[in-house]
């Protein structure tokens, strides 16, 4: 909520006195609003009880290393963020689609020496650890799948014969995954809900959950989710071809972890789509 002490704050922080607050939306735990000012400035805050802080890093992060459309941030703390504001226009056609595929298939050529990244972060409202590793199959392994099945076991979202799936996957990877791509920079939670279109185009890619990756895990929550249309897949693999047994394996081994995280935010349907990847992989 965006109280009379975090308003103060705000009009101190960016000089300008808030004359209207609006509702936008609700996020998992955290209030989106649309404030006005005095100057007839338009800003877009975001509120939670934690994260906040950690959001803004990520967007500065990748403002600052990528050309990936981002929204600016004016302030942040623990608890708000004051963004840009962008006004979305309809959903994306084909070219925006193609857009989208440019965006990330060139923030994906940003690399690294090492996979993770040097801060954890956070995915939606959960932490997301990033010990950085020089083994892409040991960091999917230990910070990615176990992790989150290891938090989702410890909250009884999922039981611990499932727990004992994930930890078979986790030691036999390396039949499914032979050669990762080097650490790449990743927006890590690209669905539809985080994608904001303006005139044909991503006009912006919100609350990223940002580390250096294999980039087939953004493919695969992009698939998972249905974010794109095969249009993005196809204007991705003219700029960076998606290597052979993406879609028949990796795509879904990869999934597991979108699915783990949206188990502990979201329920026991995730759970079942789980169980049918490790039914099948593990």
């Amino acid at each position: 909520m965006l109280t009379a002490e975090l308003q103060a704050e705000v009009e101190k922080h960016i000089g300008q006195k808030i004359v209207s607050i609006s509702p936008l939306s609700a996020a998992n735990t955290a209030q989106i609003y649309r404030i006005a000012t005095d100057r007839k400035s338009t800003f877009v805050a975001k509120c939670a009880d934690s994260g906040m802080d950690t959001e803004a890093w990520m967007l500065n992060y990748l403002k600052t290393k990528s050309k990936l459309p981002v929204p600016a941030v004016f302030y942040s703390n623990e608890h708000i963020i004051i963004m840009e504001f962008i006004n979305p226009h309809h959903s994306l056609d084909d070219s925006g689609h193609r857009h989208a595929a440019e965006a990330l298939a060139e923030l994906h050529k940003i690399h690294a020496d090492l996979y993770g990244l040097e801060r954890d972060t956070i995915v939606g409202s959960l932490p997301q650890p990033n010990k950085r590793s020089k083994n892409w199959l040991e960091f999917f392994a230990q910070q990615r799948l176990l992790y989150m099945a290891g938090e989702a076991l410890r909250e009884n979202k999922i039981d611990k014969a499932m727990m004992k799936q994930v930890e078979k996957l986790a030691g036999r990877l390396g039949d499914y995954i032979k050669n990762p791509a080097p650490p790449s920079l990743i927006h890590g939670d690209v669905w539809g809900g985080n994608v904001l279109c303006g005139n044909g185009r991503v006009a912006a890619f919100l609350d990223p959950a940002i580390y250096y990756a294999d980039p087939e895990i953004e493919l695969a929550f992009i698939k998972l989710l249905n974010t794109f249309t095969d249009t993005f897949f196809m204007r991705y693999n003219e700029i960076s071809p998606i290597r052979a047994g993406f879609f028949e394996e990796r795509m879904h081994i990869y999934s597991l972890y979108p699915l783990l995280v949206h188990t502990r935010l979201f329920g026991t349907s995730y759970a079942r789509k789980a169980q049918k990847i490790l039914d099948k992989f593990a």
